[in-house]
């Protein structure tokens, strides 16, 4: 126990020893780590104010160098400003020397126009003084002119107003055809091109059909099967058809004659039908006419399609459709209406696409614009009026309407298109073999032709060429002057569209010569 007790003892006191001593070191070693930072902190502090001094300066110079920098800046902008101040000081004072001269010099020319205002004044009324002399000097003069001439002021006024008429006449018709040869230098050559492509792209083939069929026959001896005993066979055919049935030398062949292609036409397939059938007698006859109209009814429907078709046109009421196909068996002037309508179709549809205009609508007028020679056989009227009237029941536009109404002119046109129809039915029948006339009408309208011209003054001869296609006028030269000749022209073709029918188009060509003629001896 006292052991331990010692032991604790000299525990204590080993502890406190160790915790004086600890702090005798403890106390030594602060102090010294003091006295180091209080030098170090010293030397941070000197080295500070050094860099301090030396930023300082530095700064100083900086801104001492930015100052003189700003000084000159602004220097050389005073003395720019100073020079711009006196360049405009020099350039006022010499505006307002200019201003002074050209004071002085306005002072002058008013001074001068003072002057020749005056000098004006004496001159005018010099010249009213003459002026009155003259009027008097020529009132005399009149008096004195219609005591010689006999002619009075008022009639020599009028003969000097007939002069001036006469004048303006020839210029007004000198004008007239300087105006149509501009426009024939754009419009005639850009048209000619239009129809030319419309013309060059349509390859339609014309067929001349006659008044009459030819149907063969497989031997001579059914030609008296064909008559029948004392006629009757023949006689049934031509009452059931209404076509005349001709029987001659020809052989093995008989000629059916006809003005209405139609009936022909069920006259000649009746026919063949019977001879290839071989049974011929008044009651097979009857039938089988009957069966062929039945047939030629969907064969003219049918041919009216094919050719809306061929035209590209569309939506045609079925009853126009077959009217159209009757077409197929209608000729004028020996060529065929359906083939022009299709024709006329092409070529108004080609003109109006190159134009910009509707082509389809085109086509569809120019295929319909004959549709009343379907029947204006049998209903009175002309073919233009009918068709106007069948199309406006089956529901055609006003476009169509007029189209057809108006392709011979018989009404005003209202569109371009109706233009169109009316160049393209021209061109259409006036192709060469398009169309014929019998020798007596083409002698007829010749002679017209020529009468026509001839029947205004100044005309000397009148010849009709190129197959009626152009009338050349020769004009007396002291009756007709160049001016005048051009308006002669126009006043031929404008009598003859009033007056005359006829296909396409005729050019009226006026010519006017003179000529000397003296012989030597």
């Amino acid at each position: 126990m006292e052991t331990t007790m010692i032991i604790i003892i000299i525990a204590l006191v080993t502890g406190i020893v160790a915790f004086v001593a600890g702090w005798f070191v403890s106390k030594y070693v602060g102090q010294g780590k003091v006295a180091n930072a209080e030098k170090y902190a010293e030397r941070i502090v000197f080295e500070a104010e050094k860099e301090a001094k030396t930023i300082k300066k530095e700064k100083l110079l900086e801104a001492k160098d930015e100052w003189l920098r700003l000084k000159q800046s602004v220097d050389n902008e005073a003395k720019n400003r100073r020079n711009e101040l006196h360049k405009l000081e020099k350039k006022l004072n010499s505006i307002e020397l200019n201003l002074d001269r050209r004071h002085d010099l306005v002072s002058k020319k008013e001074e001068e126009l003072n002057e020749i205002g005056d000098r004006l004044k004496i001159r005018e009324e010099k010249v009213k003084r003459t002026g009155a002399k003259l009027e008097a000097v020529l009132e005399e003069q009149n008096r004195r002119l219609e005591k010689i001439s006999g002619i009075s002021n008022e009639e020599a006024k009028r003969i000097q107003m007939q002069n001036l008429i006469d004048k303006a006449k020839h210029e007004a018709a000198r004008e007239i055809k300087e105006i149509k040869d501009r426009a024939r230098q754009t419009a005639n050559r850009e048209a000619k091109e239009i129809i030319i492509q419309a013309i060059q792209r349509t390859a339609a083939d014309h067929s001349t059909e006659t008044t009459v069929s030819v149907v063969n026959l497989p031997s001579d001896d059914m030609k008296g099967r064909i008559i029948g005993r004392e006629g009757r066979n023949i006689r049934s055919f031509e009452t059931a058809t209404g076509v005349e049935v001709i029987v001659d030398d020809t052989p093995e062949a008989v000629v059916l004659s006809g003005f209405d292609p139609f009936r022909r036409e069920i006259a000649r397939v009746s026919l063949e039908k019977l001879v290839a059938d071989g049974r011929i007698h008044p009651a097979r006859i009857e039938e089988v006419v009957e069966k062929t109209k039945k047939e030629m009814e969907e064969k003219i429907v049918e041919a009216g399609e094919r050719a809306l078709l061929d035209a590209g046109v569309t939506g045609v009421h079925p009853e126009l459709v077959k009217y159209l196909g009757k077409l197929k068996y209608r000729t004028s002037y020996g060529q065929n209406v359906l083939q022009h309508s299709v024709e006329v179709a092409y070529l108004t549809g080609l003109m109006a696409a190159n134009l910009g205009l509707d082509g389809t609508l085109a086509k569809r007028a120019g295929m319909l614009h004959d549709i009343g020679k379907s029947i204006d056989r049998y209903t009175e009227g002309t073919h233009t009026q009918i068709g106007l009237e069948v199309a406006k029941k089956h529901g055609e536009g006003p476009i169509v309407l007029n189209a057809i109404a108006s392709h011979h002119e018989d009404v005003e046109p209202i569109s371009p298109i109706s233009i169109l129809v009316q160049a393209a039915d021209a061109v259409s029948g006036s192709r060469p073999g398009a169309r014929r006339e019998t020798l007596e009408t083409y002698i007829k309208r010749l002679d017209g032709l020529e009468s026509v011209a001839t029947s205004f003054q100044g005309v000397g001869k009148a010849y009709a060429i190129q197959a009626g296609r152009e009338i050349r006028v020769i004009v007396e030269h002291d009756k007709i002057d160049d001016d005048l000749a051009e308006q002669l022209a126009a006043d031929i073709a404008e009598k003859i569209q009033s007056q005359m029918e006829y296909p396409g188009q005729i050019k009226v060509t006026v010519i006017r010569e003179y000529r000397a003629i003296e012989y030597a001896k």
